[in-house]
């Protein structure tokens, strides 16, 4: 087996990537609305460079989403640039494919490293990133329970127009107050 269950949820489970992966990743980070959500569309990712990211990943609190039914992976979801002092992190999340979207698997995957971000790692503050043109994203982030605290205008080219950079943000307080309801 080449995943670990570090995380289960309900229908999925949260694994260490695996460097195997490479090539998923690969085909992930090349893809068009992905790269794009996630703001790097105009880079080239090979074999080579999606290796050495999942090596250096594998050291860090990035995680394979992985169905429980088949052991498929989905996605990946991480928590980074972890400030232990000020008790700070930033979520990043991918689902994929795109028959695996909007499925709730997303929602999954977020309430599990949330838990695994406030209550194992103890942050405080957990912010995440999305651009305006995401719409979906952002949608899915507020019925999470994340909230806007700031945008950056203008700060990202895509198709020959410029789109703001919107950023969310969640606390440990919030998260305990909501977890049972918005995360049953």
């Amino acid at each position: 087996m080449k995943y670990f269950q570090k995380i289960k949820g309900d229908r999925i489970y949260l694994s260490p990537v695996n460097i195997e992966d490479k090539e998923i990743y690969t085909k992930w980070m090349n893809d068009k609305e992905i790269a794009t959500n996630i703001g790097c569309y105009h880079k080239t990712f090979s074999l080579l460079s999606e290796e050495k990211w999942l090596q250096k990943a594998s050291n860090d609190y990035h995680f394979a989403i992985i169905l429980i039914e088949n052991n498929e992976l989905i996605g990946n979801v991480s928590l980074r640039k972890i400030n232990p002092v000020d008790q700070t992190g930033e979520l990043g999340i991918i689902i994929g494919q795109e028959e695996n979207r909007n499925k709730g698997y997303g929602k999954e995957a977020i309430k599990l490293i949330l838990n695994y971000g406030f209550n194992t790692l103890n942050l405080n503050n957990v912010i995440i990133k999305v651009y305006s043109f995401n719409k979906r994203a952002i949608n899915a982030y507020n019925k999470v329970g994340f909230k806007k605290i700031g945008t950056r205008r203008e700060s990202t080219y895509k198709d020959g127009k410029m789109y703001d950079t919107i950023y969310m943000d969640m606390l440990k307080r919030e998260y305990n107050d909501i977890k049972d309801f918005i995360f049953p």
